[in-house]
């Protein structure tokens, strides 16, 4: 049992070294992230950039298209749609987005609920009158035969 330990640990080792390179960069990774994670702060008194020149990692503002201001009067952002302003920013359209596919998925709900409750009654007023798939299906069959027999008969 001990030879078969042994032997389990020399293949995951080669295993280690040679097939998986991946995980050596992560393991060399790791460690490096934790020592810059351990280092001691540099110093403040460098200048912080400002708000206006953040460069390319600030998000344009956003100009909601026609759609986008029906979705934003719709919820009740705005009042009308020549309130809305030309530009403004994504996260505002996107809120507005969001609150229009929860109204729409309730209303999808409720529809569906609707539906259902339309298939039980119309299903058993059809029972009532004594409409029934298997009765209907008799019948049809009945016509067909006549109608085939009738068709036999003529010629």
């Amino acid at each position: 049992m001990a030879g078969l330990a042994a032997a389990a640990g020399k293949v995951t080792r080669l295993l280690d070294r040679n097939a998986f390179p991946v995980l050596q960069m992560t393991k060399a990774t790791r460690w490096q992230i934790h020592r810059r994670l351990c280092a001691k702060p540099q110093d403040s008194s460098a200048p912080k950039p400002s708000s206006e020149s953040s460069g390319p990692f600030k998000v344009p503002g956003y100009k909601p298209n026609n759609w986008d201001k029906k979705i934003l009067v719709w919820t009740g952002r705005f009042k009308k749609a020549e309130d809305i302003p030309e530009i403004m920013s994504f996260e505002v359209v996107d809120a507005a987005r969001t609150k229009v596919r929860v109204r729409m998925s309730y209303l999808m709900i409720a529809l569906t609920i609707i539906g259902c409750v339309g298939m039980v009654i119309s299903g058993k007023q059809a029972v009532a009158r004594n409409e029934t798939l298997t009765s209907l299906n008799l019948e049809k069959k009945a016509r067909l035969r006549e109608e085939a027999q009738g068709a036999l008969a003529k010629p």
